[in-house]
């Protein structure tokens, strides 16, 4: 009874508490309200489609709401079964995983569900939780053993094969080590090694990968086939000129020209209907969300809460970046979606959980004394 009154009591001291940082609040909702129009004229007026992604909003929103909640201290606590959790759920798809041409889902019967999105949040909250009380910068046996904590869920999830969320979580785990103040030398050592290693990296890579490379250098030597992606996305990205065609006036969208219209080349559409200054209008949201992070990052009592919410922000950037990239030919063609605008449920739900732990380090700041 006594335990049951001071579980109630916490709850309510909790819930009372403000939870959410509005300036950041109001930035991530007009950024998915644009993407919402866009998404309603790549998917040919096809509302039912808007109205699932906005449930599945609305459903990252609530994630997003009950993890701010939860103190950093405890998600310290939580962070290894969290990872542990992740890594056995990507054997699991390794095995009994569905999709078509991939192995990438569970299917849970009602939804089907992408372990690997579960990743992108675990091994960031991971390696901080492994380099918060250690020493900074870190020595040469932390970094190769942090190295270890990236690689595993890196490999399990490019098995399936998603050589590009592969790479994002390995980049957000790489965040954090790099964020704990690891020496230059020790960085240009890596990076060598890296460079070392791509041979044995090229050999690895599955056929449409290695493809995907060698359109990205020349993607006119197969204009109709493998070089049709980056081609029309090109098009359309220029074709929108300073203002763009207007809304729903997108040739290459709706004449479909233009492959993954509504996903991963959303974008395109977007330049191509809104022109250079429609983009320029939602980069300016996406730099206006990152800056509030970094802040967020900067104003965090431990080492834990600065080391995660850093790499988070700088996560959400790199996705903003090579989706950019990918569209306009800087980059190759890797399945980045683009952040709170593309059709997706799994990665706007784990993107919203990403924003629910800096909202919590955000709500905590106060409450939280510092490791070191």
């Amino acid at each position: 009874m006594i335990a049951a009154q001071s579980l109630q009591r916490m709850s309510r001291r909790m819930f009372n508490r403000p939870r959410l940082d509005w300036p950041l609040v109001g930035l991530i909702m007009a950024t998915v309200a644009l993407g919402m129009v866009i998404l309603y004229s790549a998917s040919e007026g096809d509302s039912q489609l808007v109205i699932k992604q906005g449930v599945r909003f609305l459903i990252g929103l609530a994630v997003m709401f009950v993890i701010s909640h939860l103190p950093p201290t405890q998600m310290r606590h939580l962070t290894p079964f969290l990872y542990v959790v992740g890594i056995v759920l990507l054997l699991i798809v390794a095995f009994a995983g569905v999709g078509t041409g991939a192995q990438r889902w569970l299917n849970l019967g009602v939804a089907r569900f992408q372990p690997s999105e579960l990743l992108k949040l675990s091994v960031p909250m991971m390696m901080a939780w492994y380099l918060h009380s250690r020493s900074y910068p870190p020595s040469l046996r932390t970094t190769l053993s942090s190295l270890v904590i990236v690689v595993i869920p890196a490999v399990l999830i490019y098995q399936q094969p998603d050589l590009g969320t592969a790479i994002l979580v390995a980049i957000s785990g790489l965040f954090v080590l790099f964020l704990s103040g690891l020496s230059w030398r020790l960085i240009i050592s890596l990076a060598v090694a890296a460079a070392a290693l791509s041979p044995i990296l090229w050999n690895a890579m599955h056929e449409y990968q290695k493809n995907r490379v060698l359109m990205f250098l020349d993607p006119e030597a197969d204009p109709l086939g493998r070089g049709w992606n980056i081609i029309q996305s090109k098009i359309a990205v220029g074709s929108g000129g300073l203002t763009g065609k207007g809304w729903q006036q997108g040739t290459q969208a709706h004449l479909e020209f233009l492959p993954e219209k509504s996903t991963d080349f959303i974008l395109a559409t977007f330049a191509e209907e809104f022109g250079l200054m429609g983009v320029l209008v939602l980069f300016s949201l996406y730099m206006l969300i990152i800056w509030r992070g970094l802040v967020i990052a900067m104003a965090a009592k431990d080492c834990y809460s600065r080391l995660l919410s850093g790499a988070l922000v700088l996560t959400f950037f790199v996705y903003v970046a090579v989706n950019a990239g990918m569209v306009s030919g800087l980059l190759p063609v890797v399945g980045v979606p683009l952040p709170l605008v593309s059709y997706g449920g799994t990665s706007m739900v784990s993107l919203m959980a990403g924003f629910g732990v800096i909202m919590s380090i955000y709500a905590h700041r106060k409450f939280i004394s510092s490791d070191r």
